[in-house]
This record gives structure tokens, sequence and C-alpha cells, in this order.
């Protein structure tokens, strides 16, 4: 009877073979990869799929019914996030910057600050001093649409103004913004990150593409509504004071202290409210991606 041919000990004879195919591959791949230009965006993309995946919620037909997932905000990214905080403590800017999540996006508000020349949309030195700090983090950390709103106060727009109305003013202030954004500021980051675009490591028309940037006027309809709320009030509390005075529970006197009293109030409130739309307001958009 034939005896059985023995096998050699270790490892089949294939593995050996596969092993180098695997290592071959691999090395071609990182030369590839290596001489490839990164596109930010697809990129973004790609990380915020694994990311999904190794979280245990992969974007798929069973999640709700929908293949696509929020690509992550500022404020889900610790270091853009740290990086707008520096700002936000700075004495020189502290209050006049706030960070709120919403349904639509990462809303940063800029205020209390002279952002325009009185009556015009020119942007002052003090406020493309703070847009050129916070713009070039939301700008080059994301890769988001942004909205920009524009405001007024409520005062009437001058007989020599060049705008017919405080829409067309707060329309120009928000432009004028966007176009900081795309033109200023990008020719300030070309020349400070001058050798990362020349190499195509930054990719400056990418980030600083006009497509992303959508100005939007307010006017003064905000402003407007909120004197009307303020108004009604005063008013409503000048209704009692009278009919407290009707009814004999207060004299003549205390009557003008507190319609004086009210007055007053109404002159102040209205002078914060006014303050508070010396504004600009950014909307990073919530990005679904595919």
């Amino acid at each position: 009877m034939a005896k059985k041919k023995k096998e050699a000990a270790g490892s089949p004879a294939w593995m050996a073979t596969f092993s180098d195919l695997n290592s071959l591959l691999m090395t071609m791949f990182v030369a590839l990869f290596s001489m490839a230009t990164i596109s930010p965006g697809k990129f973004q993309q790609a990380a915020m799929s694994f990311n999904n995946a190794f979280n245990g919620a992969p974007p798929g037909v069973l999640v709700g019914g929908k293949s696509i997932a929020d690509e992550p905000l500022i404020t889900s990214n610790p270091g853009v996030k740290r990086d707008l905080l520096k700002i936000v403590e700075d004495e020189k800017y502290k209050g006049k910057i706030t960070i709120e999540e919403t349904d639509r996006g990462t809303l940063v508000s800029l205020k209390d600050m002279a952002f325009f020349k009185l009556g015009s949309a020119e942007l002052t030195k003090e406020a493309k001093e703070l847009l050129n700090q916070v713009g070039k983090i939301i700008i080059e950390h994301t890769t988001n649409e942004i909205e920009i709103y524009g405001f007024t106060d409520d005062l009437p727009i001058t007989s020599n103004n060049i705008y017919p109305s405080n829409w067309h003013m707060a329309s120009a202030r928000a432009a004028s913004v966007a176009n900081f954004f795309t033109s200023e500021l990008k020719e300030r980051r070309t020349l400070e990150l001058l050798a990362e675009v020349k190499n195509g490591q930054f990719d400056i028309e990418y980030f600083y593409n006009q497509d992303r940037f959508f100005p939007i006027s307010t006017g003064d309809r905000e402003i407007k509504k909120q004197i009307n709320q303020l108004k009604a009030e005063i008013d409503s509390q000048n209704e009692i004071a009278k009919n407290k005075f009707q009814n004999g529970e207060i004299t003549a006197v205390e009557l003008k202290e507190q319609q004086d009293k009210l007055e007053k109030q109404y002159e102040e409130e209205i002078k914060v409210l006014r303050d508070l739309y010396r504004r600009i307001d950014l909307l990073i958009l919530r990005q679904r991606i595919r």
C-alpha cells in the first residue's frame, strides 16, 4: 500500500504569493495617493461616511427611508470651535459674537459694533478686522454654503441717500460682506498661504467660491416688529395708569410721573434695540451629502 506524502510544515505555498501581491498593491495605491490632489470637500464627505459607518449608523434606505446624512458643522469640530471661542473670549470682541445651533445650521451673530458707515453699506475698518478673524475660520474649515444677513434700524432713509429704502440698504450691506469674503479676504489669505496654494495643498478657489455665499436682506422688518411689541406694552401700561387715575386710585401728579417714567423706558429700550440691529448674521447651513 502506497504511503501518504507528508505535507510541508508551515503556511501553504500560495499564501506567500498572496502576501507579496497585497504588498505590491498597497505600495501602488500609496504611490498613487501621494501624487494625487485631494479635494477638501470630497475628503470631508468621505470622512463623514466612514464616521457614520463606524458609529453604527451608515446611510441607507433603511434609515428613515433616506440615503443622505447631515454634514458636520463647526460646533461639532473641536478645533474650529476652539478657534472661534478664542475670538469670542477676546476682550476686544467680548459680547460682540454669539454662536447658536439652529434647525437650519450654525448661526454666528456679530453685533454691537459700527459695521457700516452711517447710512451706507461701506464696511468700517473695525468690521473688516472682525470679519477677517471669523471669516477665515468658518470659510476654510467648512464646505457648507453660508447665508449672510444684512440689517438696518428703523430710522428712515434720508432724501439724499443712494438707497431708496432700508430694505435696499440691508441688501447692499449683506452683499458687501459677501464681496469682502470673496475678494479682499481671499486675496489676503492667498498671500498668507502662498506656499500651500502654489503646492496645491490649499485650494483657495474651492473655499472662497462665490457660489457658497448668499446675501439676504432683512431690512428693518425685524426691528419694527419688536418696536411695535414694545409700543403695545408701553401703551397698555399707560392705559392701566389712566384707569387708576379715573378710579381715584392715583393722583394727577402720580399719573404724570408714571407716564414720564414709561416714556423714558420706551426711549431707552428703543436705543437698546437699535444697538442690537447693528449686526451681521452668518448662517452656516446644514448641508446634506449623498
